[in-house]
């Protein structure tokens, strides 16, 4: 393998992740344009968020159960994938129709996005032996910033919300183009030999995945909803204030630097586990995590520059273990079917989180946002007890060569 080559391979698949991934969020970028032009409610934009966690959840099942990324070349699902992704988003634009019809296509929007970031994981593995912590995390770092881009879109063309749809649908349709062009398989990619739809139980069955999984749980009990409502949250601090005449929005351009300090938080992660050990840097992200979680709701309104800097540390550790969850299932799964293990993961986990995203919403509404985000610090938890446990067993020397 010529040196260099796996870092240009992960600059393109990042590249490429990064771009699908502004299709995830584009609603909530412009749901006050949505709410304002087709009456949609903020329960309705609650569930075009829903939808696409619902449609991810059923694209990744269905690639884990049939081994998908596994039997097939794990590059064309992602560059079809990316490709329809961005097709579903756009057609909010030029299909006529309401909240239903906009729902429909929210759904398919995430089912094709589950052929996107798990089998993205999947070929970077496949690059990667040493420091795939750190290459995954830079992954993640890429889905974060692709997540909060739309907010950076709709800061700069507040009135025109269709615009931010356009761009984040070619934006994915170029990916596809990235993936299936540029990108080529890696020296530790290992093909399924056979279709095996029981191999998602072994992942239950076996202790240290199992934790592994539980705490990816504990983790996304979080991280969505906050993804999800942090935008609603800081509009209600900031209003409609813009820091350049009308064209740039205070609220949505502070949302998108909570995702990218996610996205920093996420490479920093990466490196202090190769050198900590998984399970050590988990538990600090979620430690720190849900405890912001306690504290930000409760701060009051007005003091707008505190509440942006617990903000800013939120976003950074809300997001910084979801690599390392990742990266230490491929490390203790079998390598022929290590697409199939990081789809299921990620799909039960985006189960999951239609639960809070929906829950959030309905507790601020009754008990205000302190109590809304409080609640999503179980998570964190129940995580961190998972991580503990997986520490305390020999299987876990398996990960980031034996620094657990």
């Amino acid at each position: 393998m010529k040196p260099g080559l796996r870092w240009r391979t992960l600059g393109l698949l990042s590249t490429a992740v990064l771009l699908s991934l502004t299709v995830w969020f584009s609603t909530n970028a412009i749901a006050p344009a949505l709410q304002a032009e087709k009456g949609f409610t903020e329960g309705n934009m609650a569930w075009l968020t829903i939808g696409v966690q619902l449609g991810f959840v059923a694209g990744t099942l269905i690639i884990a159960t049939t081994n998908l990324a596994d039997l097939i070349n794990t590059r064309i699902v992602f560059a079809i994938s990316a490709v329809l992704a961005g097709i579903a988003n756009v057609a909010l634009v030029v299909t006529p129709g309401g909240f239903a019809t906009a729902m429909v296509f929210r759904v398919l929007s995430g089912v094709f996005l589950g052929g996107v970031y798990p089998p993205g994981m999947k070929i970077i593995a496949g690059w990667f032996h040493s420091n795939r912590g750190v290459a995954i995390g830079v992954m993640v770092a890429a889905l974060t910033l692709g997540s909060g881009s739309p907010h950076l879109l709709r800061s700069v063309f507040v009135a025109e919300w269709e615009t931010t749809l356009y761009i984040s649908s070619a934006l994915a349709v170029l990916a596809g183009g990235i993936v299936y062009f540029l990108v080529k398989d890696g020296p530790y990619d290992v093909p399924a030999v056979r279709f095996n739809p029981r191999y998602i139980f072994d992942i239950v069955r076996v202790r240290s995945s199992r934790l592994v999984l539980f705490g990816y749980l504990g983790h996304m009990w979080e991280l969505y909803a906050m993804w999800a409502w942090i935008p609603t949250f800081l509009v209600a601090v900031y209003g409609s204030k813009s820091l350049v005449d009308e064209s740039l929005n205070l609220a949505s351009l502070m949302t998108f630097l909570v995702f990218l300090a996610g996205a920093v938080g996420c490479v920093v992660a990466g490196y202090l586990a190769e050198r900590w050990g998984r399970c050590v840097v988990t538990s600090l992200a979620m430690a720190i995590s849900g405890g912001t979680a306690l504290v930000i709701g409760f701060i009051p309104l007005d003091w707008g520059w505190v509440i942006g800097i617990v903000s800013l540390i939120w976003g950074a550790s809300v997001v910084a273990d979801s690599a390392q969850f990742s990266t230490g299932l491929t490390e203790l799964s079998e390598e022929s079917y290590r697409g199939t293990a990081l789809t299921f993961q990620t799909g039960l986990g985006f189960l999951l989180t239609t639960g809070t995203i929906r829950l959030v919403p309905a507790l601020s509404d009754s008990a205000g946002w302190g109590a809304a985000f409080a609640f999503l610090a179980i998570g964190p938890a129940l995580g961190i007890a998972a991580m503990l446990k997986l520490w305390a067993l020999p299987e876990s020397k398996a990960m980031a060569a034996g620094r657990r």
